[in-house]
């Protein structure tokens, strides 16, 4: 039932409360599932070589059930706006929209599935237990040892390293690519990308940029998978793979210093001693920048960072997610003269502070 009501000379509609939001939002692992399933599948990079029919993606996917539930996983899709259509059931012809067919093919180098393979691996079960991990403030991964120690043992396994690597790859390629537009790495010599993973950031950069260098720095066990993407792009001249431990190690010098979702995956005072060793690394002049998906102050806005913040319980126990206020609060304790922040892709932003 709908209602006007008069205020003065302005006439206000009010419509009856519905659950649609509620369910959309209780339900929201069903589409999330199925996404995540199709990524699995390599659905979307099969369906880059060519149009298929539902008959088709059956039989090349060897899919056990019945074709109507083929339909109705691809159907889905469609009504996501994951996939394009053309006809219906057995005369239907599937193929991937614009989006799916740039970043969710896996033989392009724009793929970004990485991230969506790590979350139904990983993830997707470890946030069946948020309810435990906000009882008991642990964290609910493969190790549930407490603070950043999950690493180690998820890095025993070559493939889940591997895996890490395309899903820390993924998630980060779109901001990489517009800090890189928006902050003039060209104005410094030297650069160091702290839990730079496979190296990405770094590539990146010299790409653009062609006088900085650049180290990688992380882990002993990251440096030969950084090392085989380097040489891949002839650049072992100009990025240097350096090992260590952020948290135990003193940081690299140089005149920027880079950290792609690092600094949620600590405690307040974890962050704190951070940015204290960042400050002590750099120059006069020098720039630290942090690649996150920060939170608004007035914490309304970015969901996905709020969401993030659950997600560093999950993982780390006391980690999370932050404002840009504290960042303020952290660069002004450390030392550091001035901070700007940068929008990039989607949530995430570029906290910058300047020694």
């Amino acid at each position: 039932m709908q209602q006007t009501i008069l205020q003065g000379e302005k006439i206000a509609l009010t419509k009856e409360p519905t659950p649609d939001k509620i369910m959309q939002i209780g339900m929201g692992f069903w589409p999330s599932k199925a996404l995540l399933t199709a990524v699995k599948l390599k659905l979307f990079t099969l369906l880059a070589e060519a149009p298929k029919t539902g008959a088709q993606v059956k039989e090349q996917l060897k899919l056990e059930t019945t074709q109507r539930h083929v339909y109705d996983l691809l159907d889905v899709l469609v009504s996501l706006d994951l996939l394009k259509r053309e006809g219906l059931t057995d005369s239907a012809v599937y193929s991937n929209t614009v989006e799916t067919d740039i970043f969710l093919d896996k033989k392009k180098p724009t793929y970004m599935g990485g991230i969506l393979e790590m979350a139904n691996n990983r993830a997707y079960n470890f946030w069946g237990n948020l309810e435990e991990a906000l009882y008991t403030g642990l964290p609910q991964n493969e190790s549930k040892l407490g603070n950043m120690q999950f690493f180690p043992e998820l890095f025993k396994d070559p493939a889940k390293l591997q895996e890490f690597m395309d899903a820390m790859s993924g998630i980060q390629m779109g901001n990489f690519m517009m800090l890189i537009s928006k902050f003039d790495f060209g104005r410094y010599d030297t650069l160091a990308d702290i839990g730079g993973a496979d190296a990405t950031l770094s590539i990146q950069i010299c790409n653009r940029f062609p006088n900085i260098h650049c180290i990688n720095f992380d882990l002993p066990a990251v440096a030969p998978v950084a090392a085989k993407k380097i040489n891949q792009f002839n650049l072992s001249d100009r990025i240097e793979v350096v090992s260590g431990d952020f948290i135990t190690d003193m940081l690299p010098k140089a005149s920027v210093i880079t950290m792609g979702n690092i600094l949620h995956g600590t405690d307040d005072e974890g962050k704190q001693m951070l940015f204290d060793k960042v400050y002590e690394a750099l120059p006069e002049g020098g720039a630290f920048i942090a690649i996150e998906n920060i939170i608004d102050n007035d914490r309304r806005q970015n969901t996905f960072g709020l969401l993030m913040s659950l997600n560093m319980l999950i993982e780390n126990g006391n980690a999370f997610d932050y404002t840009m206020s504290d960042f303020e609060q952290w660069a002004q304790q450390a030392g550091f003269k001035k901070t700007e922040l940068v929008s990039l892709a989607g949530p995430a932003s570029a906290a910058i502070a300047y020694k």
